[in-house]
């Protein structure tokens, strides 16, 4: 955990994330390392995928390659044990993303306009992560020295601990303030959002997934999905239709590979229509 956290510059849901992955593995063997083969290798992979949702096959082997990595270094396995990992067929760019038309995000954010100790909270997240895309990870991460108030930026740091600078908005500065001033516990955690109940702690990415939840909810929206994520890809979204191109929209969501950005291209299926060429007239073969 240290090594990827040090070293790999890896997140904290990231470890999270990898460590049961790390521990399954080990226990095939009698947690020796020094036990592990090229078999043992591939025959855990192939069956824990099964075990496991599809989509997560591609993280899987990430964290045993990682995992054996480390072994390698501190001399606990064979140097080619790396190679035995199996590489998962992935197809990028085969679905549309989730996203919310522009009235039905403004809807989202006025339901959080309700008398609760934690309405001014909830709003001043959902517009942050509807007004610049952020990740669940980055809004519960952010400290109060994150925010430049006089510069009018916001200061995030996110995967792999790259920092970006972002200009922060006049709604969702005045959203954050209205919390801090009005409704944010007096505790000595410099996190901006807490939890309003006992024991005073950073809110976490569970718990933020849970305010988006109930803001679909009370808002009457028919979401395709309840995550964070939507939000951000409802940004996207909106970018891509006001005529933004995916250099812009990748760098506003701050990815590192254009391909990341290149699923927005499908999403305007009316502008596609307009472009897509006839099936061509062709005789059908007897055959």
């Amino acid at each position: 955990g240290a090594w990827m956290r040090d070293r790999r510059g890896l997140a904290a849901t990231t470890m999270a994330h990898s460590m049961p992955v790390v521990q399954a593995l080990l226990v095939t063997v009698g947690d020796d390392p020094a036990a592990l083969d090229s078999a043992a290798v591939r025959r855990f992979v192939l069956a824990y995928i099964q075990q496991h949702a599809p989509a997560s096959a591609g993280c899987v082997t990430t964290i045993v390659r990682c995992f054996l990595r480390w072994l390698v270094m501190h001399g606990r396995c064979a140097t080619d044990l790396v190679e035995a990992v199996p590489k998962m067929p992935t197809w990028r760019l085969t679905k549309l993303p989730n996203y919310l038309p522009d009235a039905d995000v403004a809807r989202l954010v006025e339901a959080c306009d309700r008398p609760s100790s934690v309405a001014r909270r909830d709003r001043a997240m959902l517009l942050l992560l509807a007004r610049l895309g952020l990740r669940a990870g980055d809004v519960v991460a952010l400290r109060l020295g994150d925010i430049e108030w006089e510069l009018g930026r916001l200061r995030v740091v996110g995967k792999g601990r790259r920092e970006t600078r972002l200009p922060l908005p006049q709604d969702v500065g005045d959203a954050i303030l209205g919390y801090l001033v009005a409704e944010r516990p007096a505790s000595t955690i410099d996190h901006v959002f807490l939890t309003a109940r006992t024991p005073i702690r950073p809110i976490r990415s569970s718990g933020l997934r849970d305010v988006v939840g109930r803001a679909i909810e009370r808002a009457g929206v028919q979401a395709p999905s309840r995550g964070t994520h939507l939000l951000r890809h409802s940004l996207a979204t909106r970018l891509l239709r006001e005529g933004a191109t995916l250099d812009t929209i990748g760098a506003v969501l701050r990815h590192r590979d254009v391909n990341t950005t290149a699923i927005y291209a499908k999403v305007d299926v009316g502008l596609l229509g307009q472009v897509a060429q006839p099936w061509p007239d062709a005789e059908v073969s007897s055959c």
